[in-house]
């Protein structure tokens, strides 16, 4: 699938386990079916709202297959191949590949982190080696670090650069990267609380974990403000405002996973170090999914 024209709303999906901590293919199933059902304009696998840092390569490759299997091209499928080393990063973007994914998300080196030209360098090689349109992975928040206005420049003039996932939450960033935006290169926000601040500097959309629970409404929104209709989608941003807050009330994807179970979708098991939340941060999750007509 060709996602050079790729727009709207890409869902961060989630990776439903069982009580044991193994891999819940049927919830999966029914998520992925969701998501598909209701519009979304592409799903992001094994990404940090998929709890990927716990899972081993054979369990990312066979959620991978998984996904792409039962989506069987309903919706563009993105393989999360990030990792702090860059061998691994790339023996993992050429296995997706195999699998069939039709993109790629590569996310910056945390923990060990590196200079300039090994910043450059971790992407260039990765997108040196597959086939497929990749997108980078700006969220120093995680990772400690951050991809410079300069290495955007050199990156996006790369064939196998798509775009570029932004969750600094720095508009000034994001103002100084977007001269770099154009019909081959794109933006989408990584922060649900700014998708609308983010498209009007140049962003095609989002990637989301808001979308887990609401992916119409994601849809919609991002369409309506490339359709011209401001108004509309910047309604549905304000509206959503408190229910985005009480999904980042704790790390992600603490909560959305919460959420999820609370839709009865899965069960919301994590993988430590993640561990279930607060009975007071769950509450306030519950109203603010309450008033926007999720929960009666």
């Amino acid at each position: 699938m060709d996602l050079k024209n790729l727009t709207g709303s890409i869902v961060a999906l989630v990776t439903p386990f069982n009580d044991d901590g193994s891999i819940d293919y049927a919830s999966l199933d029914k998520i992925l079916e969701f998501q598909v059902n209701n519009g979304t304009d592409g799903i992001l696998i094994l990404g940090t709202s998929g709890e990927s840092a716990t899972m081993t390569n054979a369990e990312d490759l066979a959620v991978a297959k998984f996904a792409v299997e039962h989506v069987n091209g309903a919706a563009p499928i993105i393989g999360g191949a990030g990792s702090n080393c860059t061998r691994e990063s790339y023996n993992k973007s050429l296995a997706l590949q195999q699998i069939g994914v039709d993109g790629l998300l590569i996310i910056t080196p945390y923990y060990n982190k590196t200079n300039e030209e090994g910043m450059y360098r971790h992407f260039k090689t990765v997108l040196d080696a597959v086939d497929l349109p990749c997108i980078l992975y700006n969220i120093p928040g995680r990772t400690g670090c951050s991809i410079s206005v300069r290495n955007v420049e050199r990156l996006s003039r790369h064939p196998n650069a798509l775009a570029i996932k932004e969750a600094s939450g720095s508009l000034e960033y994001v103002s100084d990267i977007a001269h770099c935006l154009n019909k081959d290169f794109g933006m989408f926000s990584g922060s649900d609380d700014l998708v609308i601040p983010l498209m009007s500097l140049g962003a095609r959309g989002v990637i989301s974990v808001w979308a887990n629970i609401m992916p119409k409404e994601v849809h919609e929104m991002c369409k309506n403000f490339l359709a011209g209709n401001l108004e509309e989608a910047r309604a549905t941003q304000i509206r959503c405002m408190d229910l985005i807050h009480a999904l980042f009330c704790e790390v992600n994807p603490i909560p959305v996973k919460q959420a999820l179970a609370d839709m009865d979708f899965l069960k919301p098991n994590y993988r430590l170090p993640l561990y279930p939340m607060k009975e007071e941060n769950h509450a306030k999750l519950k109203r603010a999914m309450q008033e926007v007509g999720l929960l009666d």
